[in-house]
């Protein structure tokens, strides 16, 4: 369970439900400068995805010494320039991930699939968190459980690191949109 920001609040203020909104993805500020994360949204958010997302970030990484350069499998010289960012992911089934269990076995799943993609220079960090999923006070109806992806990827250039991050999320959405990723 994630410990730094232990809740993913689903109804937040500046929410867009991309699931009944999908022609505003590439609207939200996030997605405006990387067309993978508007693409990744949208597939996240299709009606054949298994989950949905409430919330997204990207930035750029300023200290270089938050990441390991060995754990994003970076060659030497590709570690000068990074990128991270992050999608909170929830089920939508809100009684697939009632357990901690259930939404840790799925997590390993995906990240075994997700370790057969050939993709240097980055990684995604899968957290599983409590969820709040509307705006009422919550109680136990209305809490959940939910993953925050958190990805970091490197290069050489900016533009390299960028173009590692969108091809990441490309890779993630893909596999996270099989239908038997999380079945």
């Amino acid at each position: 369970m994630g410990g730094e920001s232990p809740v993913i609040e689903a109804a937040w203020s500046g929410f867009v439900d991309l699931r009944l909104h999908p022609e505003r993805t590439s609207q939200l500020p996030e997605a405006a400068a990387l067309p993978a994360l508007a693409q990744a949204l949208e597939v996240l958010n299709s009606a054949t995805s298994p989950l949905w997302t409430s919330k997204c970030d990207v930035w750029p990484v300023a200290d270089m010494a938050e990441f390991d350069a060995d754990e994003l499998d970076a060659p030497p010289g590709f570690a000068f320039h990074a990128i991270g960012g992050y999608i909170d992911l929830l089920p939508r089934n809100e009684h697939k991930w009632e357990l901690p269990a259930t939404a840790a076995a799925d997590c390993r799943k995906l990240c075994g699939l997700l370790r057969a993609v050939p993709l240097r220079c980055c990684r995604v960090d899968l957290v599983v968190r409590q969820a709040i999923l509307n705006s009422a006070p919550a109680t136990a109806a209305s809490m959940s459980l939910g993953i925050t992806a958190y990805f970091t990827a490197c290069g050489p250039s900016r533009a390299d690191a960028t173009g590692t991050f969108q091809a990441a999320l490309a890779e993630f959405a893909r596999v996270l949109s099989a239908r038997s990723t999380l079945e």
